[in-house]
């Protein structure tokens, strides 16, 4: 195998990659083992059709496709490590040359990591963040840690009010016909929390535990089954219970059962502190976004197409991922939102492209400032990601390879390069918004008048 490289304009490279005819001749055959098990001609036993024979028949090219798919990733491989070139992007393959007896020709057109010519990175003006602590955010804390030692206790006079959970079976008709999705059985449902369509929670309220009961509800326009949109129908519930949430009182108690203080003020005040230290990394985080988000947009980048594209279609396969583990598909979500894969693409591709500025930036401030890490600061990273896999650090160490340790590496350089910049950053007074400032204008007015 050889590889010949040209280099295009706006940071594009194209690959002119030749196998040899002996490489493709192995390939046909390795393709005719593969195939002829599934090929009949008669006078033949199936699977025992002379190679020579079917090429006579269906052509010479039988093979060709086969044989092109099972070169094309090795030999594309091979090429890209040999050229040393810096390729961002998945390759746009186009086959040049393919015939029995002669080598295989293909190129593969593809995105490197384009140059960055670096603006102001230190000193840039950032929005100053909002670090104070109400005493409303205290408050806040504490009755959501209440929420959280709530208990259920079942209702046992009167009927279900907003807030209360309803355990029921549940079947939906449509003149008079269940609908697929319209059933459930022990279902938990909190009556005024919008889980349901429009007119469910609220006809459920006031019932009681053992109750049967018919829901009448009209499926909106524009719910995303079409079968159902604007639909009338009919859910039977039958309630097994209603349930309703007791909260703890915040007294001296609870302190000392949820923490390890003795009074509520003492709880408060230790609230109050990791409030602080929460909203100080917020803040810091908030800073390091800002400063590099100015840094990139003061760098001058030309980001080939082909390397947004990429970046967009590894976002989407994290997301898939994300809403696999919640247990939902891909197809299921862009039948809910009415989206397909392009669409998502599009949406994406803004964000994907800030994403590559960024870190692109970031690679360059790095590069510039002569970041180093070291091998102790490498060992730290990998003993903090072994305890994240409940492996030894020792084990960790053997899983990982070299090419892996060099990205850690590099992503160790580009968090010390985004502290620098957000540490040499000025945090300024957030403007006004528009509308608040001619509100203050107004008042300042009236009160001007009334004097």
């Amino acid at each position: 195998m050889s590889v010949q490289v040209e280099n295009l304009e706006k940071s594009m490279a194209k690959l002119t990659i030749t196998v040899s005819a002996e490489d493709f001749e192995k390939a046909l055959q390795r393709a005719y083992q593969k195939q002829k098990k599934n090929i009949s001609i008669p006078g033949f036993r199936k699977g025992k059709v002379p190679r020579q024979v079917i090429e006579k028949m269906y052509g010479a090219g039988v093979f060709y496709e086969d044989a092109a798919n099972s070169i094309l990733p090795g030999a594309y491989a091979d090429a890209a490590k040999e050229s040393g070139l810096d390729i961002t992007s998945t390759p746009q393959i186009d086959v040049t040359q393919i015939e029995k007896g002669k080598d295989f020709i293909f190129t593969a057109t593809v995105a490197l990591k384009p140059d960055v010519v670096l603006g102001q990175y230190k000193g840039v003006e950032v929005p100053k963040p909002d670090r104070t602590v109400t005493d409303e955010d205290v408050e806040k804390a504490l009755k959501e840690e209440q929420e959280k030692n709530a208990r259920q206790i079942t209702v046992e006079d009167g009927g279900a009010e907003n807030g209360d959970s309803v355990v029921m079976d549940y079947e939906g008709k449509i003149d008079g016909e269940p609908f697929e999705g319209g059933s459930a059985k022990n279902h938990t449902l909190v009556l005024g929390s919008g889980s349901f369509i429009p007119g469910f929670e609220d006809g459920l309220l006031g019932v009681k535990g053992g109750e049967t009961r018919d829901v009448e509800v009209t499926f909106p326009e524009d719910y995303h089954a079409e079968e159902l949109k604007g639909k009338k129908a009919v859910f039977t519930c039958k309630v097994e219970k209603v349930t309703r949430k007791e909260l703890p009182e915040l007294d001296d108690e609870f302190a000392q059962e949820v923490s390890e203080f003795d009074t509520l003020d003492a709880y408060k005040a230790d609230v109050r502190k990791n409030l602080e230290t929460k909203k100080e990394e917020a803040a810091r985080q908030e800073i390091k976004d800002n400063a590099v988000s100015k840094a990139a947009q003061n760098s001058t980048i030309e980001i080939p197409a082909p390397m947004i594209d990429t970046q967009a279609d590894r976002m989407i396969d994290n997301f898939a991922r994300r809403l696999q583990a919640q247990g939902m598909s891909m197809q299921q979500y862009m039948q809910f939102t009415g989206s397909d894969e392009n669409m998502m693409r599009e949406q994406v591709k803004p964000q994907a492209e800030i994403q590559i500025r960024n870190q692109l930036t970031l690679e360059k401030i790095a590069e510039t400032e002569n970041i180093q890490v070291s091998d102790e600061e490498l060992d730290q990273e990998i003993e903090k990601m072994a305890k994240a896999y409940n492996l030894e650090p020792d084990k960790m160490k053997e899983i990982i390879g070299d090419e892996e340790k060099e990205n850690i590496r590099k992503d160790l350089a580009e968090q010390k390069a985004m502290d620098l910049v957000a540490d040499a950053a000025v945090e300024v007074e957030k403007k006004e918004e528009p509308a608040k400032a001619e509100e203050a204008a107004e008042d300042a007015g009236e009160a001007k008048t009334e004097e």
